[in-house]
């Protein structure tokens, strides 16, 4: 509480009206107070939150009462500012203020807000901010918290939200709103005794606008003691708001509610609080049938319609199991499902992705499986032609309870056996019942109704997260029995059996049914662990996938199960097997139980890869049998062979292929295939016969790639073009999304035929026809045809006119039938390129690496010279990322080149020889990348003759690191260096090289032992390039290289003086052919001489080598003539380091500016793009004025016999940018002279009383006198202003000023020269 003194002092501050006793007094202490306010303003959030933050802690800390009453003051005044973002921000901090110093009256605070915004007084312009002020200022009071505690403040407010409801205009319905939620959080006491009666009016009239019925409605919610029948009768004559009489009306005021909320896109709240007064009062079904089918739906398709969507997604927590079945059976639901077909296209608004977040919101929420399930079977019956209208791949039934999951399972089972259309919702538009017959339109709906069906269980088993094992096995069953098997009586051994189908299934429904039970068993292969057991658990920490919680896989219990459907008697197959088919089934089921023994002994993971290749094609066994059968003959020999403890027989060139070819060619048939589960399978056995790889197998794989053989892939495109059209309808859930190119359309195709010029051909045809049928009239006759001639030439034109169409619609075709193909082809050349990729990183060490190089590169150049589309592109990426990443960067490399050394090496001289010979240097810098990757393969290799040499001290791990960096290994250095040399000898003399200087570095860098071979050709062409930027490269390759420590460890000492010393001479003898002026091709070669220059003169000091220089000198000491060398500060830079190394240092600058003669001419305007020293930061600092007058300005500084004469200003000078000119915007405006101003341009005349020099005069002082004005009339300057002086005295006074810094700084900067001097003699 607060103590008696500070009470009166707040007292005070009411009776003065809250006033500040001494402003100037608060605001002389500082910027950083005032600063809070206009923070407070900003348009950031950020900035206003910290703002307020620290405003409240420095008023906490100060404890000022002036302060605090300023405070109170600023954010008063804020809360009707112009600017949008400033008003809350203000009103927050106000908020802020009041809940942390509690001793402020809010009674006190809020008759300073209607002072302030008096609506009554303000000016018209003015009552928008006005209004803003006052609302802005109540929502202060109610945001602090302690206007509901005060009843006379909270009495005030509310009389004053009141009265704002009368400007709509401005504030619309914001004070109502206000009042509501002001009045939901008071208590029922107060609300009594202080609200009720003057809010009375307001509730009389509720049902006159929603505003008012809003707050009736939130009245009888939170205070049913005060606002009882009786009490509502004689408010408005009825105890009920929900009743007969009263329906019309509400409907009115929904309606309106709703129009109004269009754009908030949500459910009014007047209307949800209605619903929940409905359901109180017992009148739920009376508001429901009444006031929302019969009324709000009978509008057209708008704002209302979506509040009864969203009425309808709120009310369903709300409602009762009885209460919901009515809703979901009744007209609103009918409503919707019309609505979400008919908003199907791109540009509609749709509302079933909301609904859908309503029903995953109760799903969530309840924990009634009841109604739980009442809610999911109630949109899953709302069927349009038999078709629900939720998505059959929704993922709301991921928050089923277990129970209500397994009864709803069981339900669309029963449905799918026995469709009862009856209990749907269905719906269709009037076109489609007539088109329709009855018969045929159920069985339509019947098989719309099933294919839905079959979908929603293949995805319950990926979306569901409390299921089972015992429901997905069931589920998976369920799929696959009427896939592939029809039963031919009922039987209780097989539970699929146990119930016959209604109408039984036809081609389509086996055929679609087989093609999403496809799409479950990619979901089961990669489906986590389930259940709550141990081992379950550690199963899942291992990341396995496709396994029950026994370790058995998902799709041999499949088998399993089809194997027990083979051998009944009371089911018969779809596809009945061949006795070869039976056979070949029976060796697969015997191969896996074999490979299932071998699983504890060898590698499990190898063992469980065949295991799941050899299962998956037995299950395509029921849907290929043809194909299938020789696939799995090939696929058992090959498993067989693959876990024989045989030893390998050595081959030759004409035996038949090996296990691992074989394997190879299976797999790549398999890439082809569209079932992403095969695909996946056929990569992870990849992985495991990767070790078997031999030659002949991986250039199968790489053939794929060779344009020559692509005939050869023919047969693979065209399985996998009519497998899609066969999974068409299927594709989202058996193929990869990425992999659905062949969409794309050419839209250039159709219009080329249309603009195709007609061809010789057909243009003699039709001149044929003419002639036969007299139709030229060559003769010159005129007679005409008689109806019959001219019936049968239309009819000869017509039948030529149709053959051609024919013609054109073929090569359409055609055309077409090529891109598919091409799509196709390179479809499948990405997953095949997978499998390189996987080789590359399991078998980084394998010899066969060495193969895949030059394909890969081969592909990219191909990637390169292909179109430009976004799958062309995305392959070359993918190629250009798997040669960089899995073969150059890899860490792991063949070890084993021995007996290859002659190949390898042979390899990196036709992969450099390519290099070069490439036009595209992007393409080349892949073949230098794979040349320098077999050099670290050679490098790294040991030569089987003998050990490399140790270093001496084996701790000395430098020692090794240089000892391995040196050691060549298996690499011929001076081999490989012939080959290098002639590429550098291309990059430093051929105009179009596609090699890079990039290239050589990395050559250097990554390689030292290649240095000292190639460092001579770098010396020479620092003179025997032909042009200056080979000059430039050959000095940049070379100082990089002599940078290397490792260049020197393999160099004598009079080899590296003499390298040094030959280097200097080139680099002399390069700068002597300069010539003026220097191009920029030369100025780049200077920059790059001096550089190695620099550090070649460097070496020598430190190094103290005996090498001439005075050679160097006399060339060098001539370039500092050049004006290019002069004006380049980079040049000059260099040139000086270098000069520093031959004891020459830079001259300085004179910095004494002495009096400019005014005989002499003005100097030289520079070239344009310098910039001048005037403009330079230091001249700012040193610019004097020597009697009033200022130094030359014009670019340069002032020689000590110049001196810049009158009127003789620079164009920078004029317009103001100079520091010699004037410092204001206008020219004329300049430093006076004796009273006499400078003349500004050559327009103006220098002297004293002409017309336009007065007429300057007179703006300036209306200009001065606007000022005055302005500062007389402003309250919240920081510092009180003195008395304004005549102009010119200001500009003496400012000379003055300037004149006495001026020399204050040169006298500073003579004493520091004096106190160095002192220094060094004192050294």
């Amino acid at each position: 509480m607060a103590g008696p003194e500070e009470m009166e002092g707040m007292e005070g501050m009411e009776e003065r009206g809250g006033g500040v006793t001494d402003p100037r007094g608060v605001l002389r202490q500082g910027r950083a107070f005032l600063d809070f306010f206009w923070d407070i303003a900003r348009p950031e959030q950020e900035v206003r939150l910290a703002a307020t933050e620290n405003l409240l802690q420095h008023l906490r800390q100060g404890r000022k009462d002036d302060e605090l009453k300023y405070t109170l003051k600023r954010l008063v005044e804020g809360l009707g500012a112009t600017r949008e973002a400033a008003r809350p921000g203000f009103s927050l901090a106000l908020a802020q203020v009041l809940q942390t110093f509690e001793e402020i009256p809010l009674c006190s605070v809020l008759e300073q807000i209607k002072e302030k915004h008096n609506l009554e007084k303000v000016k018209k312009k003015l009552v928008r901010n006005a209004a803003f002020g006052n609302f802005f200022g109540v929502m202060a009071l109610f945001q602090s918290g302690r206007l509901v505690k005060d009843r006379k403040a909270l009495l005030e407010s509310i009389q004053l939200l009141q009265q704002l409801t009368n400007h709509q205009t401005h504030l619309r319905d914001l004070p109502r709103k206000t009042l509501i939620d002001i009045t939901s959080e008071v208590p029922e006491s107060v609300f009594e005794e202080v609200l009720f009666d003057i809010l009375q009016g307001d509730l009389s009239s509720a049902f006159t606008s929603p505003e008012n019925l809003h707050l009736l409605l939130v009245g009888m919610r939170k205070f049913p003691g005060v606002l009882k029948p009786k009490k509502l009768k004689k408010l408005f004559g009825s105890p009920t708001v929900v009743n007969e009489e009263n329906i019309p009306r509400l409907v009115e005021l929904l309606k309106s509610a709703a129009k109004s909320e269009k754009e908030d896109k949500k459910l009014p709240s007047v209307v949800f609080d209605l619903l929940q007064v409905a359901l109180k009062e017992g009148a739920f079904e009376l508001f429901w049938n009444e006031a929302v089918e019969n009324g709000l739906l009978k509008e057209k398709p708008g704002p209302v319609s979506y509040m009864c969507y969203r009425l309808l997604g709120s009310a369903l927590p709300l409602l009762s199991l009885e209460q919901l079945q009515v809703v979901l059976r009744g007209k609103v639901m009918l409503h919707y499902g019309e609505h979400v077909i008919a908003t199907q296209l791109p540009q509609a608004f749709k509302f079933a992705a909301e609904m859908e977040g309503y029903i995953d919101k109760f799903l969530s929420d309840c924990d009634d499986p009841e109604r739980q399930l009442a809610v999911i079977m109630g949109f899953s019956t709302l069927t349009h032609q038999g078709k629900p209208v939720l998505l059959s791949a929704s993922r709301v039934v991921r928050h089923l309870q277990a129970v209500a999951l397994q009864k709803y399972v069981s339900w669309l089972k029963d449905m799918f056996l026995r469709p009862d259309l009856d209990c749907c919702l269905d719906f269709s538009s009037n076109r489609q019942k007539q088109n329709r017959q009855n018969a045929d339109g159920a069985q339509h709906k019947i098989g719309r109704l099933r294919r839905w069906i079959m979908h929603r269980l293949v995805n319950i088993t990926e979306s569901a997260m409390r299921k089972e094992e015992s429901l997905v096995m069931d589920i998976a069953r369920f799929c696959f029995f009427h896939a592939f098997f029809v039963a031919k009586k009922k039987t209780s051994q097989i539970g699929e059996a146990s119930a016959l189908p209604s109408e039984p299934l036809d081609e389509r429904d086996h055929t679609e049914t087989e093609n999403y039970f496809f799409g479950l068993l990619q979901t089961l292969n990669t489906l986590p662990v389930l259940g709550d057991t141990a081992k379950a658990a550690a199963l899942r920490e291992k990341h396995v996938h496709g396994v029950t919680a026994d370790g058995k896989l998902w799709i041999f219990l499949l088998v399993e199960y089809a194997n027990k459907l083979l051998s009944s008697e009371h089911v018969k197959a779809v596809k009945p097997f061949t006795k070869e088919q039976k056979d070949i089934w029976e060796r697969t089921l015997q191969a896996v139980k074999n490979l299932q023994k071998k699983e504890n002994k060898s590698d499990s993971a190898k063992v469980g890869a065949f295991q799941q290749l050899l299962l998956s094609m037995a299950i395509h066994l029921f849907k290929n049998q043809p194909e299938t059968v020789d696939v799995l003959s090939d696929l058992l020999n090959c498993t067989e062979r693959a876990f024989s403890k045989e030893p390998k027989k050595k081959k030759t060139d004409n035996s038949e292929p090996g296990w691992v070819e074989v394997m190879v060619e299976i797999l790549l048939s398999l890439l082809a295939q569209p079932s992403l589960l095969l695909r996946r399978i056929s990569k992870s056995v990849f992985v495991w016969i990767c070790p078997n790889l031999t030659k002949r197998g991986l250039q199968l794989i790489l053939d794929v790639f060779d344009p020559n053989q692509e005939e050869n892939e023919e047969s693979a495109v065209v399985v996998m073009e009519e497998s899609n059209k066969k999974t068409k309808l299927a594709k989202d859930t058996e193929e990869e999304g990425s992999e659905d190119s062949s969409d794309e359309d050419d839209t250039d195709s159709g219009d080329e035929e249309e603009n195709e010029e007609v061809d010789d051909d057909f243009r003699s045809q039709l001149m044929n026809v003419l002639q036969a049928g007299n139709a030229l009239g060559g003769d010159g006759s005129d007679e005409e045809l008689d109806d019959e001639a001219m019936m049968a030439l239309d009819k000869n034109i017509s039948a030529l006119f149709a053959e051609q169409q024919k013609r054109i619609r073929a090569k359409k075709d055609e055309k077409d039938k090529m891109r598919k193909e091409k799509i196709l082809r390179r479809d499948f050349k990405a997953k095949v390129l997978d499998l390189i990729d996987v080789f590359l990183m399991k078998q980084a060490e394998n010899p066969l690496v060495f193969d895949i190089i030059e394909p890969l590169l081969q592909l990219i150049e191909q990637c390169m010279s292909s179109g430009s589309d976004k799958q062309e592109v995305d392959f070359l990426r993918k190629t250009a990322s798997i040669f960089k990443n899995s073969l150059c960067r890899n860490k792991q490399y063949c070890k084993r080149v021995d007996t290859l050394q002659e190949h390898v090496h042979t390899l990196v001289q036709r992969l450099v020889k390519k290099a070069c010979k490439h036009t595209d240097s992007a393409v080349a810098l892949y073949y230098f990348s794979a040349s320098l990757y077999l050099l670290k393969v050679l490098k790294g290799n040991t030569p089987s003759t003998g050990a490399p040499s140790q270093p001496g001290k084996q701790s000395d791990s430098r020692a090794k690191q240089e000892c391995q960096l040196l050691n060549p290994g298996c690499l011929d250095v001076q081999r490989v260096a012939v080959t290098y040399r002639q590429a550098l000898t291309q990059f430093l003399s051929k105009r179009n090289s596609p090699l890079t200087c990039s290239m050589f570095h990395d050559l250097f860098k990554r390689f030292p032992i290649m240095c000292k071979p190639l460092v001579d050709t770098l010396v020479e062409f620092i003179t025997a390039a032909a042009r200056q930027h080979q000059q430039a490269m050959a000095c940049l390759l070379l100082h990089k290289v002599l940078l290397l420590h490792e260049l020197k460890l393999v160099m004598t000492e009079e080899e590296w003086e003499k390298l040094i010393s030959r280097s200097i001479s080139q680099v002399t003898e390069c700068l002597k052919t300069l010539e003026k002026p220097i191009t920029k091709a030369e100025k780049e070669k200077v920059a790059k001489s001096l550089e190695l220059l620099n550090f070649l003169l460097k070496t020598v000091t430190g190094q103290k080598l005996n090498v001439e220089l005075t050679e160097v000198e006399k060339v060098l000491l001539p370039l500092k003539q050049l004006e290019d060398i002069g004006n380049s500060p980079r040049l000059d830079s260099l040139y000086w380091n270098v000069m520093h190394w031959l004891n020459h240092t830079k001259p300085k600058k004179d910095k004494t500016a002495t009096k400019p003669v005014q005989d002499t001419e003005p100097p030289k305007r520079k070239k344009k793009g310098f910039l001048p020293e005037t403009k330079k930061r230091r001249n700012r600092k040193k610019g004097t004025q020597e009697n009033g007058v200022a130094p030359a300005g014009d670019g340069e500084p002032a020689s000590p016999e110049e001196e810049q004469p009158l009127g003789t200003e620079t164009p920078k000078q004029k317009k103001g940018l100079v520091p010699g000119g004037s410092k204001h915007k206008n020219p004329n405006r300049g430093v006076r002279e004796n009273g006499v101003a400078k003349a500004g341009t050559g327009a103006l005349p220098a002297v004293n009383g002409g017309d336009a020099v007065a007429d300057t005069k007179k703006k300036k002082k209306r200009k001065n006198k606007n000022r005055k004005r302005k500062q007389e009339a402003g309250d919240e300057a920081e510092q009180v202003p003195a008395a304004k002086k005549p102009k010119g005295n200001v500009l003496q006074e400012t000379q003055q000023k300037q004149g006495k810094a001026n020399q204050q700084k040169q006298d500073k900067a003579k004493k520091k020269k004096k106190e160095k001097k002192t220094a060094v003699l004192q050294e």
